[in-house]
């Protein structure tokens, strides 16, 4: 009988605490989709209160007079290239460190490891640093410095600093496959690049797109290191910089329905993606060792 009680106390004390964390979580982010289609004679009422309407002029200016556009544009494609670098590179390195033996294998497990406990943040001004220094070498070499404000290069440094967690991940997924696919391929003739793409890769596709996903929404999210490498007055910007440079151009301008419009294009697309994925993102990581 005690044994039951404490279990229901047990019950009830978790479903409180998940209510709470919901509730937590659902309140902040409804009351941005409720502002952002909102007037900004509504702002200086109750904040609290209930749309009189449906502004949708609020997104319009959002995207055309605050550059919204061109902002997730450059989110895009800086995001799409760093995981398509990420992708090229971790995959031949996942399938290298845990299917074959060479020297100095433990010495780059070991660093991919280390590197698991940096913090980007971090890192960012050596990096920024190094890149100025690199900047002022190719202006006195060639003229022409390309490494600040080149969203391709901004796509490097994420799908670097990305590779750690990457790796890890992959090759925890890849040491549990069986073998014996491969042994197979190669006794068909195929080679060590036509087995890990037609035969590995295939069977590791949840552990991929686990690893696509997880990097997309650190990507589309990344603030420091955007604003770090992208200096230049004008140029390019991230959808999270370019959402911070809105909100204190609207705070003084008290265009409060624009700035929480460009909050919602840029939490639209996770939460979208989060919705039509959130089994795969925790089946990549465990159906490995479920294979096991």
């Amino acid at each position: 009988m005690k044994k039951q009680k404490t279990n229901s106390l047990y019950k009830i004390f978790i479903y409180v605490a998940l209510i709470s964390l919901t509730i937590t979580i659902i309140v902040p982010v409804a009351w941005v989709f409720l502002a952002s289609i909102k007037e900004n004679a509504e702002f200086y009422g109750n904040p609290w209160a209930m749309p009189a309407g449906f502004y949708v002029q609020n997104f319009s200016d959002a995207w055309n007079k605050a550059n919204m556009g061109n902002y997730m544009l450059t989110s895009v494609i800086v995001t799409s290239v760093a995981i398509l670098i990420l992708l090229l590179v971790a995959l031949p390195a996942s399938y290298v460190l845990t299917r074959f033996n060479f020297v100095g294998k433990k010495f780059f497990k070991g660093m991919f490891m280390a590197g698991l406990f940096i913090n980007v943040n971090y890192i960012v001004v050596p990096i920024f640093l190094m890149f100025v220094d690199g900047d002022k070498w190719l202006n006195t070499t060639f003229g022409n410095g390309f490494l600040l404000n080149n969203i391709f290069v901004l796509a490097l440094v994420y799908a670097s600093t990305a590779l750690p967690f990457t790796i890890y991940l992959l090759s925890g997924y890849l040491v549990t496959l069986p073998k014996d696919f491969e042994e197979a391929a190669y006794v068909d003739g195929a080679g060590h690049f036509r087995t890990m793409c037609q035969v590995i890769l295939p069977m590791a596709k949840p552990s991929i797109v686990t690893v696509i996903l997880f990097n997309f929404l650190s990507f589309w999210n990344e603030y420091i290191i955007s604003m770090t490498m992208l200096t230049k007055s004008g140029g390019p910007r991230t959808l999270p910089v370019g959402l911070m440079n809105l909100m204190k151009a609207q705070n003084a301008a008290a265009q409060y329905g624009q700035m929480y419009a460009g909050l919602v294009m840029v939490m639209l697309p996770t939460l979208i993606l989060y919705i039509f994925v959130q089994k795969r993102l925790t089946q990549g990581m465990t159906l490995g060792g479920l294979k096991g």
